[in-house]
């Protein structure tokens, strides 16, 4: 059918051919070039939105760079500056963990604006925000100042987490998703290794005040990127999902990018029409919150709550048992190695399965653990970090990207404040699982009593996988009779 219109195109030149006396020069010079130039035109429009790295997308990576730099710098730092302003034990506590607990409810209203404004307003009011908790932090004279600061840090780190990522998404090529999305991650990991061996360090050279200064300077730098990227990140219209296809219904199973797994079985359920207040409240409830994500939000929380746990409790438990270890090395060695795994897996992200991502990471995990309950040298420790790496670093932009597959482009933005969920719970509940562990289990059990989370992680991904197979067949047979 599409031919027919090029098939008569293509008549009036022949027909004309019999007298080409009688045919102006100019119809005949004119006629055969404008198809090569026609043919040059999407070349160069569609070449530059086919590349991985633009400019861009390098400077919202920069921009994700130095928000968490600037929160890790000041993360490991609060506990030991809020007792130094008087804090008690559980004041500190409460410092420590306020950002996250703010975060935890400002993400899902952040998420829900940033499928409806520009990425680059919000992330510019984080930014902003992020440069005042800083300064505020240097200023402040109390436990109680503090938690002021505290709060204002959750709300921008809740705005910046969820639009810098949803802003990312929206600038990568599709079948670059997966590999731009591990990228992303592979930037939010550096700066979680590098951003508190600056702190550390730069506390115990000039003391805290100074030290979150460059923490404020780091923000600077990010609302400096945030307004030098062209595409504002305008909200994306319509019921389209990744791909130009409608939103797959399962949450696992799929390939983390828009391949055939992710695609080919998904089908838009039709939107339920309010009946009750129960649908009602599930259409209130989906407004701030990507249902189908949620599954993969758990496990990813449960990956999560070791990682968090061992960043919280790592110097204390070498100290404890009076290792011969340098714990400060920790980190750097993990971003080291995550760089090296992303830039060696990146081909992958888009090829391989979420399931086979999951089952290697949880092995990996399992071996994080093992080594670090059986650590007594910086060897054993190197090999930790690789496995921490590969397991947690790796299922981080895993799952983020098959987070954005499942809700489709127009509901990024909602399905990366619920993936972040599970980071903040994870960084809430993995200190405080840390402290029950330290305080009530022998210390030589204090990481291979955490290995439970893995077949808790696994049983959860495929009850859920079930669950959603199930409702395929029922669907399908109701289409089928219908």
């Amino acid at each position: 059918m599409t031919d027919a219109p090029h098939r008569q195109h293509d008549r009036r030149p022949v027909s004309g051919q019999p007298g080409p006396s009688k045919q102006p020069n100019t119809q005949s010079s004119t006629q055969p070039r404008k198809p090569p130039r026609n043919a040059r035109q999407p070349q160069r429009q569609h070449q530059p939105k086919d590349r991985l790295i633009t400019r861009d997308v390098a400077l919202v990576m920069a921009a994700a760079f130095c928000f968490m730099a600037s929160n890790m710098l000041a993360t490991p730092l609060m506990a030991g500056y809020s007792e130094e302003l008087g804090a008690t034990g559980a004041m500190m506590g409460l410092v420590s963990g306020m950002m996250s607990i703010v975060s935890l409810f400002c993400r899902p209203v952040a998420g829900l604006l940033s499928d409806r404004t520009s990425k680059r307003v919000l992330v510019g009011v984080g930014a902003a925000l992020y440069l005042v908790s800083s300064v505020w932090y240097s200023l402040a004279g109390s436990p109680a100042s503090l938690i002021a600061a505290r709060m204002v840090n959750g709300v921008g780190f809740a705005c910046c987490s969820v639009c810098l990522a949803t802003w990312m998404s929206l600038l990568l090529p599709i079948r670059h998703m997966g590999a731009g999305m591990g990228l992303y991650g592979t930037m939010n990991a550096l700066a979680m290794a590098v951003g508190p061996a600056i702190g550390i360090e730069a506390q115990q050279l000039v003391g805290y005040r100074p030290t979150f200064l460059i923490s404020a300077a780091m923000a600077v730098c990010m609302v400096v990127s945030v307004f030098l990227v062209k595409n504002g990140g305008r909200p994306v219209r319509g019921r389209t999902a990744v791909g130009g296809r409608p939103a797959d219904d399962r949450t696992a199973g799929g390939h983390v990018s828009g391949g055939p797994a992710a695609g080919d079985r998904a089908a838009a359920l039709p939107t339920p029409q309010p009946r009750s207040r129960r649908s009602t409240a599930l259409r209130l409830l989906r407004a701030v919150i990507e249902p189908r994500v949620v599954p993969l939000t758990l496990v990813f929380m449960l990956f999560a709550l070791p990682y968090f746990a061992n960043q919280s409790f790592l110097v204390t438990y070498v100290d404890g048992r009076h290792l011969a270890v340098t714990a400060s090395l920790f980190f750097p060695l993990y971003a080291v190695a995550l760089l090296v795994l992303r830039l060696a897996l990146r081909d992958l992200f888009d090829r391989w399965p979420f399931r086979r991502f999951l089952l290697c990471c949880s092995v990996c995990l399992l071996g994080m653990l093992a080594c670090l309950g059986a650590m007594t040298n910086d060897w054993l420790m190197l090999l930790a970090g690789i496995f921490t790496a590969a397991s947690y670093g790796i299922m981080s932009s895993v799952t983020q990207a098959q987070a954005v597959v499942i809700a489709g482009r127009e509901r990024s933005g909602v399905a990366n404040s619920t993936y972040y969920i599970g980071i903040d719970l994870g960084m809430g509940l993995g200190p405080l699982v840390g402290g029950f562990l330290y305080q009530h289990a022998p210390l030589a059990w204090f990481y291979p009593m955490m290995m439970v989370v893995v077949p808790v992680a696994l049983a959860l991904y495929f009850a859920a996988d079930a669950m959603m197979r199930r409702h395929d067949r029922r669907r399908d047979a109701e289409r089928a009779a219908g």
